[in-house]
């Protein structure tokens, strides 16, 4: 018999209010709404003397530099120097500033807000902003609303060529949104930790937002504990089952599978391939060495090029807390796929942006960096911009684009 340690009720406790509670908005003269409300959120790392630049502004233009295709700080600069002067001081007037700058901040500016950020506190602005424009725009409503269920994913990953100040290598754990591919939340991990107590970081820094929604996770996150506080949390779980968990996955493996009806299948051809996905779900067998499952299912995936010879195939098995009336095998298929879109993401952010080419090394540098390109592609992505090398060209042709993406003012 498996004997698990109890979940503390601190932990349960702690994840009882929203995110926008957590995070009073600074007071300002004007009443600010959108991402520069959330963005003044953010401390300033700098030294108190001679700061003429808000930190929301300079974090902005940066903002609005990355959505039109700039992916380092000389490019950013180079594209903020460009902002007319009188958009300029329409930002600093709004955050408050007495005596507005004169027009862009400098290239040594932008570094030191975005090198000395609390590089928790953007991650929040940006997945707060996110949240909100997904839910104006009715692109991402409750739970459970439209063709399938609200799904996050879970995933890490490693930026290559950045380091932190002590120049040990940075890894970060994102929760992705499925349909939009928005990044909702990131944490980065302690050098001597892993994916797992970032998981419980991530969910207390989102909070009540997590009721209802189905998470999705490769096997490193199929851990009975992370089972039992979602279901405390009423959030639902699809896990892959591989050999970290050898019982759970015995267990699954030994089942009858060839007696099992293919209950979807799809083929989707593309890219230079043809790929079908069939899907197999079965109750949950009594006895499962894991919490709160109410299904199994087995999802084969076998890739073969144009003319028909088979290139891959693998088969997954897995555990899911959703119910067969909340998720039968169109939804688990659909769930399953979706969980492979953050690889997606991570390849997009490495690709355009050259993410993994980065050599910046200071304490927040690099997760501010990756916070600012998560919030460029998912406002594309809200802005209906699926093609997001297209959509940052589109951005970048006109000044006044990228602003009126993320609802900053300007001129005329």
């Amino acid at each position: 018999m498996l004997v698990e340690s109890a979940i503390p009720d601190a932990l349960l406790s702690a994840f009882g209010g929203l995110v926008s509670a957590e995070l009073p908005v600074r007071a300002t003269p004007d009443v600010l709404r959108g991402l520069l409300a959330w963005l003044g959120q953010v401390g300033d790392g700098r030294q108190e003397r001679g700061r003429l630049y808000p930190v929301p502004a300079v974090l902005a233009l940066a903002a609005g530099a990355v959505a039109a295709g700039m992916r380092s700080f000389a490019g950013i600069a180079s594209w903020v120097s460009d902002v007319p002067p009188s958009w300029c001081q329409e930002l600093y007037r709004q955050l408050g500033a007495v005596e507005p700058a004169q027009g862009p901040p400098s290239g040594s500016t932008i570094w030191r807000v975005v090198t000395g950020a609390d590089a928790g506190a953007v991650d929040r602005a940006v997945g707060n902003w996110l949240l909100e424009e997904a839910a104006r725009e009715s692109r991402c409503g409750p739970a459970g609303d439209g063709p399938g269920l609200t799904a996050w994913a879970a995933d890490g990953k490693a930026l290559r060529g950045a380091k932190d100040q002590d120049g040990k290598a940075v890894r970060l754990l994102a929760f992705m949104e499925h349909d939009r591919q928005l990044v909702l939340g990131q944490v980065q991990m302690s050098r001597k930790s892993n994916e797992i107590p970032a998981f419980y970081e991530l969910l207390d820094q989102l909070g009540a937002q997590v009721k209802g929604v189905v998470f999705t996770a490769d096997a490193l996150h199929t851990q009975r504990r992370h089972a039992r506080v979602l279901h405390g949390l009423g959030a639902d779980f699809v896990f892959q089952v591989k050999g970290n968990q050898p019982r759970l996955f015995a267990a699954l493996d030994a089942l009858d599978w060839g007696a099992v009806p293919v209950g979807h299948e799809e083929t989707v051809r593309g890219h230079g391939r043809s790929v079908r996905r069939t899907m197999q779900h079965l109750p949950a067998p009594d006895g499962l060495p894991f919490p709160h499952v109410s299904q199994v299912f087995l999802c084969e995936r076998y890739v073969s090029d144009l003319d028909g010879k088979l290139v891959s195939a693998v088969a997954v098995l897995g555990v899911t807390s959703a119910s067969a009336e909340r998720a039968g095998a169109a939804e688990l298929a659909r769930l399953c796929s979706g969980q492979w879109q953050l690889e997606v993401l991570h390849f997009l952010r490495d690709t355009l942006y050259a993410e993994d080419a980065s050599r910046v090394r200071t304490a927040s540098g690099p997760r501010v960096m990756a916070a600012l390109r998560n919030l460029a592609i998912g406002a594309h992505r809200l802005a209906g911009r699926t093609a997001i090398t297209e959509a940052t060209r589109w951005a970048g042709r006109a000044m006044h684009r990228p602003f009126d993406l993320l609802g900053l003012p300007h001129g005329s």
